[in-house]
């Protein structure tokens, strides 16, 4: 939940899902200064070269858009790709004792299944379609806009996706899972034949790597074109190897116009 490239030291709890996966949730107070993300707009990095494309990516829980941005603006061969990376509202979060926290939706319980945020994640999902279609407008066709998250950032960002009618130029999964599940595939309204990059650790102690392998067979049920890579000595956070398959998949999705 709480993205690689910030590498976090926090304390955890840890808790079990019978048959489903093991999770870790980090507690901490923010404080007053995190307080002021509650009007931050997204981090961009604009394109070096002619702007054709955009990639949304969605930080994971109790992070900012920042750490990801530096990450993405790194990659190479994509000097036409405007990066975009929102940050979330700080808000109560269930799970971690209602602690204040940069979150998409609220998280409401380590039981699975069990209760979801249903409300929040459909009216964060609406957000997040806003932003697409801002792009939209500023000229960028959907099909050359990539949405991908990490985390709970994932988790918005595939449900997003696959419940917006729009077709998107490809879906990025990091470390991440499907939310509000049983209501797929009646919920679908496009991006069922969208291309899905969906990437996760062995060693996930947080989103345990057996729920990304199940998320990944969830998908493949009713998404025709997804690619699933794991990395064995990778934990909940990013590694070069990953970093370096995200960049292949990205130029092969939205590579540069003439």
């Amino acid at each position: 939940m709480y993205s690689g490239f910030m590498r976090k030291r926090l304390p955890a709890i840890y808790s079990s899902f019978p048959s489903v996966y093991r999770f870790v949730s980090l507690c901490y107070t923010w404080g007053n200064a995190m307080s002021s993300l509650q009007s931050v707009p997204p981090v961009t990095v604009e394109a070096t070269s002619k702007h054709t494309a955009s990639l949304i990516f969605l930080h994971g829980l109790g992070d900012t858009g920042h750490g990801w941005s530096e990450g993405f603006s790194s990659l190479k061969g994509l000097q036409h790709v405007k990066f975009i990376c929102p940050n979330a509202t700080v808000s109560p979060v269930t799970l971690n004792g209602g602690f204040r926290m940069p979150s998409w939706f609220d998280i409401l319980t380590l039981n699975m299944p069990g209760p979801e945020d249903e409300e929040g994640i459909k009216r964060a999902a609406g957000q997040i379609q806003f932003l697409i279609d801002e792009e939209i407008k500023s000229g960028i066709p959907s099909e050359r806009i990539v949405l991908g998250g990490f985390s709970q950032g994932g988790a918005l960002a595939v449900y997003t996706a696959l419940t917006m009618e729009k077709t998107l130029g490809g879906i990025l999964l990091l470390s991440s899972w499907l939310p509000i599940y049983k209501s797929f595939p009646a919920c679908i309204k496009g991006n069922s034949k969208t291309p899905i990059l969906q990437c996760h650790g062995k060693l996930d102690p947080i989103v345990a790597f057996r729920f990304g392998e199940m998320t990944r067979d969830v998908l493949k049920s009713f998404c025709s074109k997804l690619e699933f890579k794991s990395y064995a000595d990778m934990a909940h956070s990013s590694s070069p190897e990953e970093m370096a398959d995200v960049n292949k998949w990205l130029t092969g999705r939205v590579p540069p116009t003439n």
